[in-house]
């Protein structure tokens, strides 16, 4: 296949190779999201603002899109293998780094650096799993699949506020650093996975384009909050617009260099429809996942006055029901497709997002837990159907394209979520200097519930088929 890498293992079984990346990619994610439940604790510990504090978590997913554009060159240039060390090298400095960081700057240095060497993780795992697993046995795998992408999120929270509950915050990244120099020390060890690679040359502008891009608008919409307060350094529509212009171009070059396979990005996922569609799904679901993971902590601790202890423990169940979901959904999109599955998931996503906007100050946690573990459900419905249509409907010439774009696009809509809702929190806030409070949560709540709608009517366009594209079916164990 012209351009296109070839993998087979040399280790015993493709599931060895799948189960190490998957191991890997969790630990990534779950280091992404574990900051939301110390959020209030870094506040007044490093004296800073909602505003700034959410950068730890914007900040991580900017570095990610900027990054992650360009891992369908990284994926055909470099071995499975070298990507793999490179990426757990980067993780494990970073995660030093924050360990070790005197105060917020030199944290936020060391989440930038984390989300350096997790970019690539995801599509080098998702881009994996497409060429080593058949297609009629591929929404079990990617259902397992998306305990990384939706549930190591989810449960981070969870994680953060034990830990906050009995340590400090610096040993959030204590904890994962042995886990992480153990994969690195297995990767090192035993990954072993063969694959055809090629000298594709880099465009440097395209690069830059990308970078620009996407770091413009991230930037732009996550000043929102600090503006309205007068803390951002420049007004939110000029890194926003510059953002925006940035994109245009950086499109308009990849469609002059793809005819002759110097692209940075190949944008011809986009010719497919059923790409197309999965994906805004996606993005939006990732909105409303990572608005909750965000708005949801604060409410509890800052509202509820629940401690961090208790707050992680309330957002348990949710993770685990996303966690048990997963391989189910997986295997019955294999059945009936994902019309079927991703249709009633969104009902019940938007369903969830609206009843949060009942909550007050004076709200049962009770019912927090159970609206909660109501959206958990909805958008494990969604996620392992939409990621494998998306990009099981590319050839596979385009997988890693697909899942790069797939990739970026949801580090895009979570950073976007995050930044949108804290400032509509912020702005909506009665309390003095923008504190959270009540009405700041239900005003972000009742956004995320509108936007939900959309889901809804957006997953109607789903098709009723499954994934069509066959992949050989060596090499897969």
């Amino acid at each position: 296949m012209t351009g296109q890498a070839v993998e087979e293992p040399t280790m015993p079984s493709a599931r060895v190779v799948i189960a190490l990346l998957v191991g890997s990619a969790f630990v990534m994610i779950l280091n992404e999201t574990i900051m939301s439940v110390a959020l209030p604790a870094l506040m007044q510990d490093l004296q800073i603002g909602p505003s700034t504090a959410q950068w730890l978590t914007s900040g991580f997913m900017l570095t990610m899109a900027v990054v992650i554009p360009a891992t369908g060159w990284v994926l055909s240039r470099f071995s499975p293998r070298s990507i793999y060390l490179a990426s757990m090298i980067l993780f494990s400095f970073g995660l030093l780094i924050a360990a070790l960081a005197p105060g917020f700057g030199v944290l936020l240095v060391g989440r930038v650096v984390q989300a350096i060497g997790t970019a690539v993780m995801v599509p080098l795992l998702m881009t994996t799993v497409l060429r080593l697993v058949p297609a009629t046995r591929r929404g079990a795998t990617m259902g397992t699949i998306s305990i990384v992408i939706a549930v190591a999120p989810a449960i981070g929270p969870t994680i953060s506020g034990i830990i906050l509950g009995a340590l400090g915050w610096r040993w959030m990244f204590w904890i994962v650093l042995p886990i992480a120099l153990i994969a690195l020390a297995v990767g090192a060890a035993k990954l072993r996975v063969t694959a055809e690679t090629r000298p594709v040359p880099l465009d440097f502008l395209s690069l830059v384009l990308s970078a620009v891009a996407f770091a413009g608008i991230i930037f732009g919409l996550s000043s929102l909050g600090g503006a309205v307060h007068g803390e951002a350094p420049v007004a939110p529509w000029i890194p926003v617009l510059i953002g925006v212009l940035s994109l245009a171009v950086f499109v308009w070059r990849q469609l002059r260099l793809q005819p002759e396979d110097r692209a940075l990005l190949d944008l011809r996922p986009f010719t497919h429809r059923s790409f197309v569609v999965a994906l805004l799904l996606v993005v939006l679901a990732m909105m409303a996942l990572f608005g909750a993971l965000i708005l949801l902590p604060l409410y509890l601790q800052s509202v509820l006055h629940a401690s961090t202890y208790a707050t992680g423990l309330a957002l348990l169940p949710g993770g685990l029901v996303m966690g048990l979901l997963g391989p189910v959904v997986g295997g019955l999109f294999d059945k009936f497709g994902p019309r079927p599955l991703v249709l009633p998931g969104a009902v019940v996503t938007s369903a969830a997002l609206w009843l949060f906007t009942l909550l007050g100050a004076e709200s049962a946690l009770v019912m927090v837990i159970g609206i909660h573990v109501l959206l958990t459900i909805g958008l494990s419905f969604m996620f392992t159907p939409l990621m494998t249509d998306a990009l099981g409907s590319l050839p596979a010439d385009l997988y890693s394209h697909g899942s790069a774009i797939v990739t970026t696009l949801q580090q895009v809509a979570g950073a976007a979520g995050t930044a949108v809702f804290i400032t509509i929190m912020t702005v909506s806030s009665v309390a003095p200097g923008g504190a959270v409070d009540a009405v700041g949560t239900h005003a972000a709540f009742l956004v995320a519930a509108i936007i939900s709608i959309g889901v809804v009517l957006l997953s109607t366009l789903v098709g009723r088929s499954g994934t069509t594209t066959q992949v050989p079916a060596e090499a897969a164990g």
